[in-house]
Order: C-alpha cells, then sequence, then structure tokens
C-alpha cells in the first residue's frame, strides 16, 4: 500500500513562516516517477491545488498570490516532499494535503491524484 503523511502544520503569525512535509511509502512503485503535489482547503472553501513537482524536479505553482512565497522541493532518495510557505497570510490558514499522481502530468485536478495523505492544519494569526 501506498501512505502518504504530512507534518509540519502548525499555528503561526502573519508574516512568519511554516515547513511542511510529506514522507512517502511506496510498496515497491517508484515514487521519483511520480507527479508529487501539495493542495489546500481553507473552511467552507473547495480543495484547490497549490503546487506540484514533476518526475524531472520541475515545479508548478498554481495560484499567483504562491509565487515567491511557496516553494515546492522534493527529495526522491527519502520519498519526501516539502512545502516551504513564507510571508503567511490570514489567506493561508487551511489544511494541507500531499497527493500522488503515479503516471501523467502535474495537473491542479484533484480527481486524477491517486493517492493522499491525512492533511495538516495550518492556521495564521494576525
Amino acid at each position: 500500500q501506498v501512505h502518504l503523511v504530512e507534518t509540519g502544520g502548525g499555528s503561526a503569525q502573519v508574516g512568519e513562516s511554516l515547513s511542511l512535509s510529506c514522507a512517502a511509502s511506496t510498496s515497491g512503485y517508484r515514487y521519483e516517477q511520480w507527479c508529487m503535489a501539495w493542495f489546500r482547503q481553507g473552511l467552507g472553501k473547495e480543495r484547490e491545488g497549490v503546487a506540484a513537482t514533476n518526475s524531472k524536479g520541475q515545479t508548478i505553482y498554481y495560484a499567483d498570490s504562491e509565487k515567491g512565497r511557496f516553494t515546492i522541493s522534493r527529495d526522491n532518495a527519502e520519498k519526501m516532499l516539502y512545502l516551504q510557505i513564507n510571508n503567511l497570510k490570514p489567506g493561508d490558514t487551511a489544511t494541507y494535503y500531499c497527493a500522488a499522481r503515479r503516471a501523467g502530468i502535474c495537473t491542479s485536478n484533484e480527481v486524477l491524484y491517486d493517492h493522499w495523505g491525512q492533511g495538516t492544519q495550518v492556521a495564521v494569526s494576525s
């Protein structure tokens, strides 16, 4: 079985930074070939794509507000995915999910992802 476990969420003040991590157990699948992504879901909102990184390490960010503040990265040897969030804003308050797509290009369409973590909560206060 495939398991994704997110850690690193918590409470922070506006302007601070948080680093999220996602550890994958892949049961023989080749993690390095997967598209890995971060999604988030705020209270009462739909889940939205935050960023993704493909097998080549290329990255894409799905909202203009995230460019420059969010950095996604991966460590294939350790089967880890990271999301660094700088200059936190109240709008960043959400549950952040790690997702994996075993085949196909990275996309912000959540239905195309095969595996999901349980989520980690981020709360930003002013």
